[in-house]
């Protein structure tokens, strides 16, 4: 067995290897604190037939790792979660872009965190374990990399954070990256500056590197170079008449096509000059469809990316940091509590906002333990917003990730429970898509949150940016396009609202991004932002005053602690009878706060006004109005609330001397009566003759029985 160890924010970080796992190509055990994953890497033996790289990457949390039982009928661990899925993809982005593109095996990574001590995260020590075991591997990887968290707390920026500090940091993102360069940056903020952010990322690369420096460490103890030797990659393919002629052909047919408007329009064009191509060379080439097809889309890179850096015009005619024409449009659904169609260039997105109860918040059932989740956003990309043809099936990973960052975009607007005691949910549905669909979800999202009347304090827009990487020049763009996308060199989403960034994505396909390169991506997004808030608080620039007719009413009140008996009653019998009266729904919290939810505003104030009558309190100088419950010979005792009665004694019945309580009230009279007095022990004096006028030329006349006397010395 074979390890090596630093320390990391306090705590040992180690990582070891030739004890688990063996039989795996590479295997390591990554370690901080006591929390520990196993990283396995297995690559097939035999070439793929597919025409992309077969990279796969599962990350499976294992309940026992935190001494749990899974939730549910099975009490095993089935498919993966949505953290798991996210996981798996933080771990996959910084590597596939790094691996030889002759290799074409499948190869498996699998990162399972084996314990987990409620404290130091497991998915950044995926990335690190990652990298060894493919070092130790045959795969033929040669680079380094290493991922670190990064929070910021008091102005302090800490690597790799406890859950306890991540909860007091006003950042949260992951860097991963070589000794050289930045690979892939994620994350989310509360509104932080761009200078800030890039700072963020500069320490993070810091300790990339000295992670990068531990794992050297380990492979001079393996004898990694002399034990384990890489494949061999054959070189692809070449005919180079084949390629010739293809190039002389068909380049100028290429650059015709790029100028043809309209996404589709233009696929359509390219795919004609592959067709053609294909068959005008079937018969002195035969079989090698899938070669042509292969270096006409290289041509099509190619003068794509020289006409981006050459003459400085895009696919669609842009300069680089022009955005596409938006439109916003709200409450464009008439029964959804609030809507928007959010359209920027070819790219669509119908978003809406539900409010609903705690009853509907989501339970998250993980190796950190069960919480309850009361925002979300869901994002749905069906095969026609591209126009194809695809089956429907659950959410993949790419859906989940693109929600997952727009939900962490909106995520720092969202009011607090006590504020807007709603479960929200937002869920983006892609009707078109030519590049930075997430982006859209986001605003689209901030733009049906304030139509539903969710106070949010001001909008969320979101940006994506490209980058073209050539010998001398580079070029950053803009509100990139799908092609854009996939033949340049990076995808950059930023999101934010006017005052700073709230989340943030990069993945870079070269091998990595200068800090300064960085830096004039983020500034030039905050540009192309703050032109996107602008268009889009003119469709809608605060929330609505009011909640749609068609969400659910909830009301807070609060009510003494030593209430929350009365109001319930005994076996629940009291709050049921006002729930069956009323048809609200009532959430009792230990705290004394009442949540009174409802379909329609006569259903809410009926239940607010009866908890309100239980769980009062009498009032010195108010008017009651009850029945007389008893009468004894002092007075009568009259229930001026649910459940309270008080002392209405003889001598405050009227203004007159009365004999016996009888000549005024019966049992079961109506009286108004006005509280006189509370004592300490909670016993209520009233007055009925306070309320009425004294007859003229009357005087008080007061009973010598007992209850309150004026006392009076007798004369002899």
């Amino acid at each position: 067995m074979y390890s090596v160890s630093r320390e990391v924010n306090g705590k040992p970080f180690s990582i070891e290897t030739g004890r688990m796992a063996k039989q795996a190509d590479g295997a390591v055990v990554v370690r901080h604190g006591d929390t520990m994953v196993l990283v396995t890497v297995v690559a097939a033996q035999q070439k793929s037939e597919k025409d992309f790289f077969p990279l796969f990457v599962e990350y499976r949390e294992k309940f026992y790792a935190s001494g749990r039982i899974p939730g549910g009928f099975f009490k095993r661990e089935g498919r993966p979660g949505e953290h798991e899925t996210l996981s798996a993809r933080l771990i996959d982005r910084p590597f596939r872009p790094l691996f030889d593109e002759q290799f074409m095996c499948e190869t498996q990574i699998v990162a399972q965190p084996v314990s987990y001590d409620g404290q130091n995260a497991a998915d950044v020590l995926g990335i690190v374990g990652a990298s060894v075991a493919l070092g130790l591997s045959n795969v033929p990887f040669d680079e380094i990399v290493s991922g670190v968290r990064v929070g910021r707390v008091e102005g302090r920026f800490i690597g790799n954070p406890t859950t306890e500090e991540l909860e007091r940091s006003d950042l949260d993102i992951v860097v991963a990256g070589t000794d050289r360069a930045v690979m892939m940056v994620e994350g989310g903020a509360n509104e932080v500056g761009e200078e800030d952010i890039l700072s963020a990322v500069e320490f993070g690369h810091g300790m990339v590197r000295e992670l990068n420096a531990l794992q050297r460490q380990l492979f001079e103890q393996t004898g990694r170079g002399e034990k384990r030797a890489k494949r061999v990659v054959e070189p692809a393919e070449k005919i180079e008449d084949l390629d010739r002629a293809l190039a002389d052909a068909y380049t100028g047919r290429i650059l015709d096509a790029f100028k043809v408007n309209g996404k589709l329009a233009r696929q359509r064009a390219i795919q004609n000059v592959t067709t053609e191509a294909v068959e005008r060379f079937a018969e002195k080439y035969p079989e090698k469809d899938a070669y042509i097809a292969g270096v006409l889309g290289q041509i099509e890179k190619t003068e794509m990316r020289r006409m981006v850096l050459d003459r400085g015009v895009r696919l669609d005619g842009r300069g680089y940091t022009d955005i596409r024409p938006i439109t916003c449009e709200v409450g464009v659904l008439p029964r959804a509590h609030g809507s928007a169609l959010f359209t920027r260039g070819e790219t669509q997105s119908l978003v809406s906002t539900t409010l609903g109860t705690t009853h509907d918040e989501q339970m998250m059932d993980t190796i950190e333990g069960e919480s309850w989740k009361r925002y979300m956003l869901h994002y749905n990309f069906p095969s026609f917003s591209v126009g194809e043809v695809g089956p429907f099936r659950g959410p993949g990973r790419r859906e989940i990730g693109h929600g997952a960052l727009a939900e962490r975009a909106i995520r720092p607007l969202i009011p607090n429970k006590d504020e807007f005691p709603y479960t929200v949910r937002i869920v983006s549905e892609i009707l078109e898509s030519n590049g930075s669909s997430s982006m859209a979800s986001v605003c689209g999202g901030s733009l049906a949150l304030m139509d539903a009347g969710v106070p949010i304090p001001k909008a969320v827009a979101g940006i994506a940016m490209g980058m073209i990487v050539g010998d001398e020049k580079v070029a950053v763009l803009s509100d990139i396009l799908g092609s854009e996308d996939h033949l340049g060199d990076m995808d950059f989403k930023v999101t934010g609202t006017a005052d700073g960034i709230t989340a943030f994505q990069m993945d870079v396909k070269v091998s990595g991004i200068s800090q300064e390169l960085m830096k004039k991506a983020l500034h030039q997004a905050r540009e192309g932002r703050l032109h996107i808030l602008e268009i889009m608080n003119r469709a809608i620039d605060k929330a609505r005053d009011d909640i749609s007719p068609y969400a659910p009413k909830i009301t807070t009140l609060t009510i003494p602690v030593d209430k929350i008996r009365e109001l319930i009653g005994p076996g629940g019998k009291v709050v049921n009878a006002i729930q069956n009266e009323t048809g609200a729904e009532i959430e009792i919290e230990d705290d004394g706060t009442v949540r009174v939810i409802a379909v329609n505003a006569e259903s809410s104030e009926k239940a607010i006004a009866r908890i309100k009558e239980i769980t009062a309190e009498p009032e010195i100088g108010q008017i009651y109005e009850g029945p007389v419950k008893s009468i004894l010979p002092f007075g009568a005792f009259i229930e001026i609330l649910p459940g309270r009665d008080g002392l209405l004694h003889i001598s405050e019945i009227a203004h007159r001397r009365l004999e016996r309580v009888e000549e005024e009230l019966h049992v079961g009279d109506i009286v108004k009566v006005k509280v006189l007095d509370v004592n300490g022990d909670g016993k209520v004096r009233l007055s009925r003759k306070a309320l009425v006028e004294r007859p003229a030329g009357s005087e008080d006349q007061h009973s010598d029985s007992d209850g309150p006397k004026r006392h009076h010395r007798r004369r002899r």
